[in-house]
């Protein structure tokens, strides 16, 4: 499982909401391949070999590069990083908004839509597949495998078999709780702050639970 990095110019901004989002979860990128995607800054000269250098002193893990033409890579160290065709959808699941009902109203051009704060994902999350959705809640009416992860900006919450990593409130909602029908997880975090299976206590493996951050720990317990 890769994550897509994708920047947008221009860099400096870009890089520093990526250092405050590295410093609120220490652990997101760590042990994780990522797959940089250059389309967006692939006509700046010297741009997309500097912010590939630029990732690299942040300790990403770069395993490919894609959306640019090959030869801006010849001759750099990238050069054999170049992915042929491509798909981030094999490797990362990206949650679009819910599209609109087909009898939905025309929305009055003036007026923009709420955004949109919960996410209901109604099948099982298979191993392999990240959702990430920095929004809001992400609710799972299914089962999360191991090799998966769910990402929320807010809390979580699994209607089956949590087994894979749940990462909740990574805009720095301490606030943010994650909850699962039966707990097997690798990993919860919350705000940076995490906990792993060799620490979820004692009566907790299969059962019902809860995780939230009390001052600078996660802490767990079962909801039965």
């Amino acid at each position: 499982m890769a994550l897509i990095v994708a920047p947008e110019p221009p860099l400096a901004p870009w890089l520093a909401a990526l250092d405050e989002q590295i410093a609120r979860s220490r652990q997101f990128f760590v042990d994780r391949p990522v797959v940089v995607n250059l389309a967006a800054v692939q006509d700046q000269v010297g741009a997309p070999l500097e912010f590939l250098e630029h990732l690299t002193t942040r300790g990403l893990n770069i395993i490919g590069v894609e959306g640019i033409d090959r030869a801006v890579l010849e001759g750099s160290r990238w050069a054999q990083a170049w992915v042929l065709g491509a798909t981030s959808r094999d490797r990362l699941v990206l949650v679009p908004d819910d599209p609109p009902p087909a009898d939905a109203p025309e929305p009055v051009p003036e007026t923009e839509p709420p955004a949109q704060t919960h996410l209901i994902v109604e099948r099982p999350v298979r191993s392999g597949q990240s959702i990430i959705f920095e929004a809001g809640d992400v609710t799972v009416l299914g089962s999360v495998a191991s090799g998966a992860e769910i990402i929320a900006g807010g809390s979580i919450h699994i209607y089956g078999a949590l087994r894979g990593r749940a990462v909740a409130g990574v805009q720095g909602n301490q606030a943010a709780r994650i909850f699962c029908r039966r707990l097997f997880a690798e990993l919860l975090a919350i705000d940076g702050l995490y906990r792993t299976a060799e620490h979820w206590g004692e009566g907790l493996h299969g059962r019902p639970a809860q995780a939230w951050l009390d001052g600078e720990s996660v802490r767990l317990a079962a909801l039965e």
